[in-house]
């Protein structure tokens, strides 16, 4: 395999990675991919290849990220890269704060700079260091690359970034940061290859997964986004509340009695889609369910994401195209028509047959706005990032 770049997106429970391949023009093409899940207590390589056949299921001996590298690196080199092991490795990180607008090379500044930012990614932030850490015992000789979610979003104009807070708080980076960049920044690429007269407008994305936020593009650049400070603002997700009043959280703490880091369990991991079903957080488990309390919940995703889309078009001044993408987005076509049909009032109308058939097209030949499905793709944004950082 020449040059391949191993991509690493890391969790508190599993590790997920995908290898590319270089070829000749510096284009990148899909290897093996797959994950250690458990690595904490039992786990467990798995590894598929581009078409989804399985590779490898075996039981890992080392728990942590550690031990999960070791595991990734070992199986390929022993089954496709030989011994001279990764050309690169590109991290997914959640939270770029306001110094990294674009991906960097990782070294000792940097990962104190990524792990300065753990309060305000929690969920996230302390897993990727670790993930650095593990690569840097193991392969030190190996560049490693940063590539931040927040980091497309720096377009965004200063007043979309503002919170109305005293200016010495702002001052020390409490604004709007804006996630899942590294998809919206795939799929304005993928938007402009289909439709490159539209992706040069005014677009709404919306990003609909177990995360999920919406983005305002003019040009294929952030305007405006749903989350803000932390990746828990904006739509509910699966276990995250979404946008709560602030006084919420102060009423919890001083009449319920609550500590901030029982807060802080409650608002990630025990609301959204789980915490008002009292079912799940899997939208596909909810759409299944005749529990009132599972309907419930999913009307809350439509209505919020329907007027999401209206506050991001508002700050458009217009709509021209809307784009699902993201595990929901991508193949629940039940959310995607309700949003549709919430969004009339825009200009959106949803061919049924077409969102049936998940697209890519699912707006009708009449309708104003045009609506596609369009699958995102992280790592190999990721990838394409830590190959150009790599070449120059």
């Amino acid at each position: 395999m020449r040059e391949p770049l191993l991509i690493l997106n890391a969790g508190s429970s599993s590790l997920k990675f995908s290898v590319y391949e270089t070829r000749a023009d510096r284009s990148l093409v899909a290897g093996a991919h797959g994950a250690v899940d458990e690595i904490e207590t039992a786990p467990r390589l798995r590894v598929s290849d581009a078409d989804g056949r399985e590779l490898a299921d075996a039981a890992v001996s080392g728990q942590g990220h550690r031990g999960a590298i070791a595991a990734i690196h070992d199986w390929f080199a022993s089954h496709v890269g030989g011994e001279s092991g990764f050309d690169g490795i590109g991290h997914r990180v959640v939270h770029g704060g306001p110094d990294y607008a674009e991906p960097v090379r990782i070294d000792a500044t940097v990962l104190r700079a990524i792990e300065a930012l753990t309060p305000l990614a929690p969920l996230h932030q302390p897993h990727h260091v670790s993930a650095i850490r593990a690569v840097a015992a193991f392969a030190p000789d190996v560049p490693q690359v940063a590539c931040f979610d927040t980091a497309f979003h720096h377009s965004q104009p200063p007043l979309a970034q503002a919170f109305a807070l005293p200016r010495e708080l702002t001052d020390k980076g409490i604004r709007r940061y804006g996630f899942h960049g590294l998809s919206y920044e795939y799929i304005s690429g993928a938007l402009a290859a289909v439709a490159p007269q539209q992706a040069s407008g005014r677009v709404v994305v919306a990003h609909l997964g177990n995360g999920a936020s919406m983005c305002a593009l003019r040009g294929g650049r952030s305007v405006a986004s749903t989350m803000g400070f932390t990746a828990v603002d904006g739509l509910p997700m699966g276990t995250r509340t979404g946008a709560l009043d602030p006084g919420v959280v102060l009423y919890l703490i001083q009449h319920e009695g609550m500590s901030p880091d029982e807060v802080e369990h409650l608002i990630y991991e025990r609301s959204g889609l789980l915490g008002v079903s009292g079912l799940s957080s899997d939208m596909r488990v909810l759409l299944a369910s005749e529990s009132p309390a599972a309907r419930e919940a999913v009307d809350l995703f439509v209505y919020r994401a329907a007027r999401e889309l209206g506050s991001l078009a508002a700050a458009l001044g217009g709509l021209d195209a809307l784009v699902f993408t993201a595990g929901i987005g991508e193949h629940a076509a039940q959310i995607r028509e309700r949003i549709g049909k919430s969004a009339a009032w825009l200009g959106v109308e949803v061919d049924p047959a077409a969102n049936q058939r998940h697209g890519p097209l699912i707006s009708t030949t009449a309708s104003p706005v045009a609506v596609w499905v369009l699958p995102t793709d992280e790592n190999l944004m990721i990838a394409r990032h830590t190959r150009r950082l790599l070449d120059r």
